[in-house]
């Protein structure tokens, strides 16, 4: 199960069969966004790719203005090999639309790019769980070098997996959601490298699907999207 890719597998000092957690021997040294997926499909930098069907790498415009970052590929994106691609990702589109971001102008991808879930008792539904620190860590070359390569001028932070993976350890969501957050300088503790740009956090969509009142969470991602619309914007 790719739930025993966690912090429980019996693992020690964040190794796996001998290799540590750290997806950085697998990235190519050079080369665009094609390139990095490629490489992508191969990355065994932590347990999680055993049992995800696949990498989940970004996708969109490479030179977008605006990246979304997820926390991690969900059952549908993991079959579909495509990021926002399940229940999820439709909802944030809505919400996108709303706010007045364009798809088309945006770049959409994850903290982590593999699928970690747990199989029900019964039957074979895969049920969603967080990756560890030790597996957000392990794939954050791959977001640092997209951040690099497409160079957003924002960038969405969906959820706490993503805002820790972008500002560090420190972050929350509730605390710093809808604000103008400027990218950590380079070599910030626990905080990916490559955001040059403004960083504005926000619930993740699938907390809103989960939610039994949506209505007040969904206002508020359509929110905390038009504050990302307005710095687009300069401001406007």
């Amino acid at each position: 199960m790719a739930g025993s890719g966690g912090d429980s597998d019996g693992q020690q000092d964040g190794q796996h069969d001998g290799k540590q957690y750290d997806a950085t021997p697998y990235l190519p040294r050079r080369g665009g966004l094609a390139a990095h997926r490629r490489a992508a499909a191969d990355c065994q930098g932590c347990p999680l790719f055993q049992d995800a069907s696949g990498t989940v790498f970004g996708a969109g415009s490479s030179s977008a203005a605006l990246m979304l970052v997820g926390e991690q590929p969900g059952d549908q994106e993991d079959r579909r090999g495509e990021p926002f691609v399940g229940p999820a990702g439709g909802l944030l589109r809505k919400a996108m639309r709303e706010a007045g971001l364009e798809e088309e102008q945006s770049y959409f991808t994850n903290a982590v790019k593999h699928f970690k879930f747990t199989t029900a008792a019964k039957g074979k539904r895969r049920i969603h769980k967080p990756p560890s620190l030790r597996e957000m860590t392990a794939c954050r070359p791959w977001l640092t070098a997209e951040l690099r390569l497409v160079d957003p001028e924002v960038v969405v932070a969906l959820g706490a997996t993503a805002g820790k993976a972008l500002l560090g350890p420190s972050f929350r969501v509730t605390h710093d959601r809808g604000t103008l957050i400027s990218a950590p300088e380079e070599g910030a503790p626990g905080a990916a490298a490559g955001a040059r740009g403004l960083i504005v956090a926000t619930l993740h969509p699938a907390a809103i699907l989960r939610a039994e009142d949506r209505e007040e969470p969904y206002a508020g991602l359509v929110s905390d999207l038009r504050v990302a619309a307005r710095a687009l914007n300069g401001g406007a």
